[in-house]
């Protein structure tokens, strides 16, 4: 029960210092958004030990939502690293103390450049503070470590701060699922985010489709042949009128006995079937099937031309589901 109590405090603190963070989104974040938003060159993160490492995290998320950025560890800056620093970027410095000796020996390079510096500080007052141009308050009050010593509630507050810059600005810069998906191509939310239905779909002599004049018994047979438990039905104009699944078989031979396989397609298709656009995201074929229960759809233009079908099989082999 011990590790239990401990265990459950610790995380009570940061959660604390987090919700903390809520009541200081004021004016001073506007401009550090403004500031940002406005770069013309990258967001240089940096940060010494443990801030370190959460500034390595933050500029990977500035950098995957579309805000170029990237990681300058503040000891090797003040030895020559700081030249990758150009003038137009913004420097975004973390230090819980704001005295922190490799942060506050590049301040003096990075004001003769005119590089603008917004600092995510737990101290208001303290040297890093004064000398930027923006301060955001990451201060705690207390630490998660019993003794106060190792950072946790601090970086866990800093690493929060980051990520409502990193959000705020994707939704300011207008960042969109296909942006996100552009700076995200492997994997599976790659395939999720850049294939679209014209990518998976069968189409050409693959897709199975009969006149609504089609007797059934042929219809079947088209059915089985293209293996997708379902064909399509279109009338004289080559549209679509409808569809027969493997269930409005069942249904047919279930009413009609014998009779059902001299019956028209027209006469047993479903009318009005759920389609989908060849330029949709693979993704948005999952969420309408999903949603009707269905394993096939049809892909339709404007104009109700039958341009192939998707089946659920597609979307599971190209790891969309």
């Amino acid at each position: 029960m011990d590790i239990i109590n401990q265990a459950k405090n610790i995380l009570k603190i940061e959660s604390d210092a987090v919700s903390a963070l809520v009541e200081r989104i004021d004016e001073s974040f506007i401009k550090a958004i403004d500031i940002m938003h406005s770069c013309h060159g990258k967001v240089v993160v940096t940060g010494m030990g443990k801030s370190g490492i959460i500034g390595k995290k933050i500029a990977a998320t500035l950098a995957s939502t579309g805000t170029p950025a990237f990681y300058l560890n503040p000891a090797e800056g003040s030895h020559g690293d700081v030249g990758v620093v150009s003038k137009g970027d913004v420097v975004l410095a973390i230090s819980n103390s704001g005295e922190t000796d490799e942060i506050i020996r590049l301040m003096p390079t990075l004001k003769r450049m005119e590089i603008r510096i917004i600092a995510l500080a737990g101290n208001l007052q303290s040297t890093l503070a004064k000398t930027a141009d923006v301060v955001l308050d990451v201060s705690v009050k207390e630490e998660a470590c019993p003794m106060g010593l190792a950072p946790t509630a601090s970086t866990t507050a800093a690493l929060a701060m980051g990520d409502a810059l990193a959000i705020t600005l994707l939704s300011k810069k207008g960042f969109s699922e296909e942006d996100f998906a552009f700076f995200h191509p492997g994997g599976n939310l790659g395939r999720k985010l850049l294939l679209t239905v014209e990518d998976l779909m069968h189409s050409g002599n693959a897709v199975p489709s009969v006149h609504m004049d089609t007797l059934m018994k042929d219809a079947i047979i088209e059915i089985s042949t293209k293996r997708l438990g379902i064909t399509a039905v279109t009338d004289s104009s080559s549209r679509l009128q409808g569809v027969i699944t493997d269930g409005d078989l069942r249904r047919g031979l279930e009413k009609y006995g014998d009779k059902f396989f001299s019956l028209k397609a027209g006469d047993v298709m479903t009318h009005r079937p759920k389609t989908i656009t060849d330029n949709m995201l693979a993704a948005k074929a999952v969420a309408v099937m999903e949603k009707y229960s269905i394993t096939v759809l049809v892909v339709a233009d404007e104009e109700n031309n039958v341009k192939g079908v998707i089946h659920l099989h597609d979307l599971l082999k190209a790891g969309i589901v």
